[in-house]
């Protein structure tokens, strides 16, 4: 995530990191191009063009950027919820950390064992979300080797660490160290962890509607490349200005919303920065337990991963 401070004229004029003008350049210089090759085809009255009033042209922009502006709406809300979402695992990392304390004690055997699993949790999230090679490293870091690689086997590894909290949970409470109260209170703790571990699935597994995609995307290329048809006649030699500047608009909010569009895609700079948040579980956990917490991770560039 490309993360600023507040930015001057310059900075916004010229900031290319975190922009996504790279991305479009390609279909802007094509459609600057071929804006070119228009006006000059006019300019040398070596093919009759039809002259167009700008009103079909307006009115076809108008649908394009309600069409454009409801799907920029509708990817922003799902990076919104992923953001949420990691926010209530952050919540319930922290619940859990005081809970335990209270249930279990400061220093038992338990309690550490829970809080590491749900740091264990977190990565493991974060490897499903967006493949970690160093997975394996990082996650015996917190669990015992064995373990982990008994959780990467399976097809749904977080939920293999909510299952192995769960037993350690239903072994303290045979050997009672807790009661059945105390059961019932960890049991809604470990419910919504689990409630935001399938909710970040499934905003990971349901893409916005393909269809809907495809036809913005078709119809912002349509307008741009007819667009030049519309101004050549009034606009001459300035027609491939207007041209790409519009195409920037138009390509521009179609390449942020894909972007938006899957908050945890780690081809984009916006994306979510989920290792960052799993340090913010690392240190909430480390103070709670008394020990040394790691340092937050800071961006690098203006970009925090």
């Amino acid at each position: 995530m490309i993360v600023r401070k507040r930015a001057g004229l310059l900075t916004l004029l010229f900031a290319i990191r975190g922009s996504v003008i790279p991305r479009i350049m390609p279909q802007i210089l094509f459609v600057t191009g071929f804006a070119l090759l228009v006006a000059w085809i006019h300019s040398r009255h070596s093919l009759d063009l039809p002259e167009f009033t700008l009103t079909p042209f307006t009115l076809l922009g108008v649908a394009l950027s309600l069409f454009l502006g409801f799907r920029n709406n509708a990817a922003y809300d799902r990076w919104w919820e992923g953001r949420k979402l990691w926010g209530e695992l952050v919540y319930g990392t922290r619940a859990l950390a005081r809970i335990t304390h209270t249930l279990f004690g400061k220093q038992a055997a338990e309690r550490r064992q829970l809080l590491m699993l749900t740091l264990a949790l977190s990565h493991v999230l974060r490897h499903q979300l967006r493949p970690d090679a160093n997975i394996r490293a990082q996650l015996q870091q917190f669990i015992d080797a064995n373990l982990v690689e008994t959780v990467l086997q399976q097809r749904n590894p977080a939920d293999a660490i909510l299952r192995q909290m769960n037993e350690v949970i239903a072994q303290a409470y045979q050997q009672q160290r807790i009661d059945s109260v105390a059961v019932g209170i960890l049991d809604q703790h470990l419910i919504r962890l689990t409630h935001s571990q399938a909710g970040l699935e499934r905003l990971g597994n349901t893409p916005l509607p393909f269809a809907f995609s495809l036809l913005v995307h078709r119809t912002a290329y349509l307008y741009c490349f007819l667009l030049p048809f519309g101004l050549v006649g009034t606009a001459n030699w300035l027609t491939p200005v207007f041209a790409s500047v519009v195409a920037y608009a138009f390509f521009g909010l179609d390449a942020l919303s894909e972007e938006l569009e899957s908050p945890f895609d780690s081809s984009g700079l916006n994306h979510l920065p989920l290792s960052a948040l799993c340090r913010v579980n690392e240190i909430s956990v480390a103070e709670a337990l008394d020990e040394p917490a790691p340092e937050p991770l800071q961006p690098i560039a203006h970009f925090l991963s």
